[in-house]
Protein backbone atom coordinates (compact mmCIF):
# COMPACT_ATOMS: atom_id res chain seq x y z
CA UNK A 1 0.00 0.00 0.00
CA UNK A 2 1.73 3.17 -1.14
CA UNK A 3 1.51 6.43 -2.84
CA UNK A 4 4.41 6.74 -5.70
CA UNK A 5 5.99 9.29 -7.30
CA UNK A 6 7.57 8.81 -10.85
CA UNK A 7 8.66 11.24 -13.99
CA UNK A 8 7.75 9.29 -17.26
CA UNK A 9 8.94 12.04 -19.20
CA UNK A 10 10.80 16.09 -19.17
CA UNK A 11 8.58 18.40 -16.86
CA UNK A 12 5.68 15.56 -15.80
CA UNK A 13 5.27 13.69 -12.61
CA UNK A 14 3.29 10.78 -12.24
CA UNK A 15 1.78 10.67 -8.82
CA UNK A 16 -0.14 6.60 -8.69
CA UNK A 17 -2.35 5.88 -5.59
CA UNK A 18 -2.04 2.08 -4.85
CA UNK A 19 -4.32 0.82 -1.71
CA UNK A 20 -5.86 -2.66 -2.46
CA UNK A 21 -8.23 -3.63 -3.12
CA UNK A 22 -10.48 -0.64 -3.96
CA UNK A 23 -8.27 2.30 -2.92
CA UNK A 24 -10.37 3.43 -0.06
CA UNK A 25 -7.53 5.64 1.28
CA UNK A 26 -6.98 4.98 5.29
CA UNK A 27 -5.99 8.55 7.29
CA UNK A 28 -2.34 8.29 6.70
CA UNK A 29 -3.31 7.39 2.98
CA UNK A 30 -4.53 10.51 2.30
CA UNK A 31 -2.17 12.82 3.94
CA UNK A 32 0.99 10.60 1.92
CA UNK A 33 -1.17 11.46 -1.19
CA UNK A 34 -1.27 15.56 -0.50
CA UNK A 35 2.28 15.36 0.12
CA UNK A 36 3.43 14.02 -2.75
CA UNK A 37 1.13 16.24 -4.83
CA UNK A 38 2.08 18.68 -3.30
CA UNK A 39 5.87 18.05 -3.63
CA UNK A 40 5.49 17.59 -7.41
CA UNK A 41 3.97 20.85 -7.69
CA UNK A 42 6.96 22.90 -5.69
CA UNK A 43 9.70 20.95 -8.13
CA UNK A 44 10.56 23.55 -10.67
CA UNK A 45 11.52 21.29 -12.92
CA UNK A 46 7.66 19.66 -13.20
CA UNK A 47 5.19 21.66 -15.55
CA UNK A 48 2.19 19.59 -15.24
CA UNK A 49 1.50 16.35 -12.67
CA UNK A 50 -1.03 13.22 -13.06
CA UNK A 51 -2.48 11.81 -10.62
CA UNK A 52 -3.81 7.92 -11.20
CA UNK A 53 -3.94 4.73 -9.41
CA UNK A 54 -3.48 1.44 -9.83
CA UNK A 55 -5.83 -1.52 -9.23
CA UNK A 56 -9.30 -1.60 -9.87
CA UNK A 57 -10.19 1.57 -9.61
CA UNK A 58 -8.96 5.07 -9.29
CA UNK A 59 -10.61 5.79 -5.94
CA UNK A 60 -13.45 4.54 -3.55
CA UNK A 61 -13.18 7.18 -0.93
CA UNK A 62 -12.44 6.52 3.17
CA UNK A 63 -11.52 3.28 4.52
CA UNK A 64 -14.98 2.43 5.78
CA UNK A 65 -13.47 -0.46 8.19
CA UNK A 66 -10.52 2.01 9.66
CA UNK A 67 -13.96 4.29 10.98
CA UNK A 68 -15.62 1.39 12.37
CA UNK A 69 -12.58 0.12 14.44
CA UNK A 70 -12.78 3.20 16.03
CA UNK A 71 -15.13 3.23 18.82
CA UNK A 72 -14.51 7.47 19.30
CA UNK A 73 -14.23 9.93 17.07
CA UNK A 74 -10.24 9.91 16.18
CA UNK A 75 -11.13 8.26 13.05
CA UNK A 76 -13.29 9.93 11.68
CA UNK A 77 -11.55 13.58 12.37
CA UNK A 78 -8.70 11.97 10.94
CA UNK A 79 -10.45 11.22 7.94
CA UNK A 80 -11.87 14.76 7.38
CA UNK A 81 -8.90 16.46 7.51
CA UNK A 82 -7.02 13.78 5.79
CA UNK A 83 -9.87 14.49 3.20
CA UNK A 84 -9.71 17.99 3.10
CA UNK A 85 -5.66 18.44 2.89
CA UNK A 86 -6.03 15.70 -0.04
CA UNK A 87 -8.25 17.60 -2.11
CA UNK A 88 -6.78 21.13 -1.34
CA UNK A 89 -3.65 20.05 -2.39
CA UNK A 90 -4.65 18.96 -6.01
CA UNK A 91 -6.70 22.12 -6.31
CA UNK A 92 -3.94 24.45 -4.77
CA UNK A 93 -0.97 22.09 -6.54
CA UNK A 94 1.38 24.95 -8.36
CA UNK A 95 1.07 23.35 -11.94
CA UNK A 96 -1.88 21.86 -13.60
CA UNK A 97 -3.26 18.31 -12.46
CA UNK A 98 -4.31 15.99 -14.95
CA UNK A 99 -6.52 13.06 -13.43
CA UNK A 100 -6.54 9.77 -14.99
CA UNK A 101 -9.31 8.17 -13.68
CA UNK A 102 -10.59 3.98 -15.21
CA UNK A 103 -13.15 2.37 -12.93
CA UNK A 104 -14.86 3.43 -10.46
CA UNK A 105 -14.28 7.18 -8.80
CA UNK A 106 -16.25 7.23 -5.44
CA UNK A 107 -16.91 9.67 -2.67
CA UNK A 108 -13.15 11.01 -1.92
CA UNK A 109 -12.28 9.88 -5.86
CA UNK A 110 -14.66 12.84 -6.80
CA UNK A 111 -13.22 15.36 -4.33
CA UNK A 112 -9.72 14.54 -6.68
CA UNK A 113 -11.07 14.35 -9.79
CA UNK A 114 -13.23 17.43 -9.20
CA UNK A 115 -10.17 19.66 -7.80
CA UNK A 116 -8.36 18.54 -11.27
CA UNK A 117 -7.82 20.58 -13.88
CA UNK A 118 -8.26 18.00 -16.30
CA UNK A 119 -10.01 14.47 -16.48
CA UNK A 120 -9.13 11.80 -18.45
CA UNK A 121 -11.19 8.79 -17.98
CA UNK A 122 -11.56 5.08 -19.85
CA UNK A 123 -14.70 4.15 -21.01
CA UNK A 124 -15.17 2.34 -17.88
CA UNK A 125 -14.99 4.67 -15.59
CA UNK A 126 -18.31 5.70 -13.50
CA UNK A 127 -18.68 8.93 -10.79
CA UNK A 128 -21.07 8.85 -8.17
CA UNK A 129 -21.22 9.77 -4.34
CA UNK A 130 -22.45 6.63 -2.58
CA UNK A 131 -22.31 8.77 0.75
CA UNK A 132 -26.16 8.75 1.98
CA UNK A 133 -25.82 4.78 1.58
CA UNK A 134 -22.38 5.06 3.84
CA UNK A 135 -23.13 7.19 6.53
CA UNK A 136 -21.39 10.26 5.67
CA UNK A 137 -21.68 13.40 3.26
CA UNK A 138 -19.38 15.66 1.83
CA UNK A 139 -18.06 16.55 -1.66
CA UNK A 140 -20.62 17.58 -2.98
CA UNK A 141 -19.04 21.05 -3.66
CA UNK A 142 -16.68 18.53 -5.78
CA UNK A 143 -19.39 16.85 -7.88
CA UNK A 144 -21.14 20.30 -8.48
CA UNK A 145 -18.02 20.85 -10.69
CA UNK A 146 -18.27 17.70 -12.72
CA UNK A 147 -22.00 18.20 -13.40
CA UNK A 148 -25.13 21.01 -13.12
CA UNK A 149 -26.87 21.61 -10.03
CA UNK A 150 -30.04 19.93 -10.35
CA UNK A 151 -28.07 16.62 -11.58
CA UNK A 152 -25.96 16.82 -8.81
CA UNK A 153 -28.62 16.95 -6.25
CA UNK A 154 -30.26 14.03 -8.11
CA UNK A 155 -27.01 11.66 -7.78
CA UNK A 156 -26.29 13.11 -4.15
CA UNK A 157 -29.72 11.94 -2.83
CA UNK A 158 -30.01 8.74 -4.73
CA UNK A 159 -25.84 7.89 -4.88
CA UNK A 160 -26.32 7.16 -8.32
CA UNK A 161 -23.59 7.06 -10.83
CA UNK A 162 -22.77 8.76 -13.87
CA UNK A 163 -20.29 7.25 -16.59
CA UNK A 164 -17.67 9.02 -18.33
CA UNK A 165 -18.90 9.57 -21.41
CA UNK A 166 -22.07 11.14 -20.09
CA UNK A 167 -19.56 13.60 -18.36
CA UNK A 168 -17.94 13.86 -21.58
CA UNK A 169 -21.20 15.85 -22.52
CA UNK A 170 -21.31 17.93 -19.84
CA UNK A 171 -17.71 19.06 -20.73
CA UNK A 172 -16.31 18.06 -17.59
CA UNK A 173 -14.31 14.37 -18.87
CA UNK A 174 -11.75 15.80 -21.80
CA UNK A 175 -11.38 12.53 -22.99
CA UNK A 176 -13.05 9.05 -22.72
CA UNK A 177 -10.84 6.70 -24.35
CA UNK A 178 -10.32 2.49 -24.09
CA UNK A 179 -8.96 1.46 -20.56
CA UNK A 180 -5.61 0.00 -22.34
CA UNK A 181 -4.70 3.56 -23.68
CA UNK A 182 -5.31 5.48 -20.56
CA UNK A 183 -2.20 5.90 -19.57
CA UNK A 184 -0.63 7.16 -22.59
CA UNK A 185 -3.66 9.80 -23.31
CA UNK A 186 -3.00 11.19 -19.74
CA UNK A 187 0.65 11.25 -20.15
CA UNK A 188 0.52 12.57 -23.75
CA UNK A 189 -2.16 15.48 -22.53
CA UNK A 190 0.60 16.25 -19.30
CA UNK A 191 3.50 16.09 -22.15
CA UNK A 192 1.38 19.03 -24.27
CA UNK A 193 0.94 20.88 -20.76
CA UNK A 194 4.91 20.71 -19.69
CA UNK A 195 5.77 22.02 -23.23
CA UNK A 196 4.72 25.57 -22.05
CA UNK A 197 6.80 28.01 -20.33
CA UNK A 198 7.07 26.69 -16.78
CA UNK A 199 6.83 30.63 -15.09
CA UNK A 200 3.93 31.04 -17.42
CA UNK A 201 2.03 27.64 -16.71
CA UNK A 202 2.53 28.59 -12.82
CA UNK A 203 1.10 31.63 -13.57
CA UNK A 204 -1.67 30.27 -15.20
CA UNK A 205 -2.90 27.98 -12.89
CA UNK A 206 -2.64 30.79 -9.56
CA UNK A 207 -4.93 33.39 -12.20
CA UNK A 208 -7.74 30.33 -13.09
CA UNK A 209 -8.19 29.71 -9.18
CA UNK A 210 -8.33 33.15 -8.28
CA UNK A 211 -11.28 33.68 -10.78
CA UNK A 212 -13.02 30.63 -9.40
CA UNK A 213 -16.58 31.50 -8.82
CA UNK A 214 -16.40 28.97 -5.74
CA UNK A 215 -14.13 28.40 -3.03
CA UNK A 216 -13.59 25.39 -2.78
CA UNK A 217 -12.13 24.77 0.29
CA UNK A 218 -14.41 26.42 2.30
CA UNK A 219 -17.51 24.97 0.54
CA UNK A 220 -16.32 21.56 1.55
CA UNK A 221 -15.36 22.27 5.27
CA UNK A 222 -18.86 23.22 5.43
CA UNK A 223 -20.32 19.99 4.33
CA UNK A 224 -17.47 18.24 6.77
CA UNK A 225 -19.39 20.32 9.64
CA UNK A 226 -22.55 18.35 8.79
CA UNK A 227 -20.44 15.06 8.56
CA UNK A 228 -19.06 15.23 12.10
CA UNK A 229 -22.62 16.27 12.77
CA UNK A 230 -24.23 12.89 11.45
CA UNK A 231 -20.99 11.28 13.31
CA UNK A 232 -21.63 12.48 16.64
CA UNK A 233 -26.07 11.84 16.31
CA UNK A 234 -25.30 7.94 15.84
CA UNK A 235 -27.01 8.46 12.09
CA UNK A 236 -23.48 7.49 10.44
CA UNK A 237 -23.00 4.71 12.36
CA UNK A 238 -26.39 3.17 11.90
CA UNK A 239 -25.71 3.52 7.74
CA UNK A 240 -22.03 2.47 8.48
CA UNK A 241 -23.32 -0.84 10.16
CA UNK A 242 -25.97 -1.92 7.66
CA UNK A 243 -23.58 -0.63 4.70
CA UNK A 244 -20.87 -3.56 6.44
CA UNK A 245 -23.36 -6.07 6.57
CA UNK A 246 -24.65 -5.75 3.26
CA UNK A 247 -21.37 -5.89 1.63
CA UNK A 248 -20.10 -8.85 3.80
CA UNK A 249 -23.41 -10.93 1.98
CA UNK A 250 -22.22 -9.33 -1.24
CA UNK A 251 -18.89 -10.81 -0.90
CA UNK A 252 -19.80 -14.30 0.52
CA UNK A 253 -22.73 -14.16 -2.28
CA UNK A 254 -19.66 -13.53 -4.86
CA UNK A 255 -17.62 -16.14 -3.51
CA UNK A 256 -20.68 -18.76 -3.26
CA UNK A 257 -20.83 -17.96 -7.28
CA UNK A 258 -16.97 -18.45 -7.53
CA UNK A 259 -17.20 -21.87 -6.34
CA UNK A 260 -20.30 -22.58 -8.59
CA UNK A 261 -18.48 -21.74 -11.71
Amino acid sequence: MAVSTASPMKGVSLVTVDFPPVNALPVQGWYELADAVRTAGRDPDVRCVVLAAAGRGFNAGVDIKELQRDDGHTALIGANRGCYEAFAAVYECEVPVVAAVHGFCLGGGIGLAGNADVIVASDDASFGLPELDRGALGAATHLARLVPQHLMRALYYTSRTVSAQELHTHGSVFKVVPRAELAAEALALAGEIARKDGTLIRLAKAAINGIDPVDVRRSYRFEQGFTFEAGLSGAAGRVRDTFGKEAQKAGKAGEAREVRE
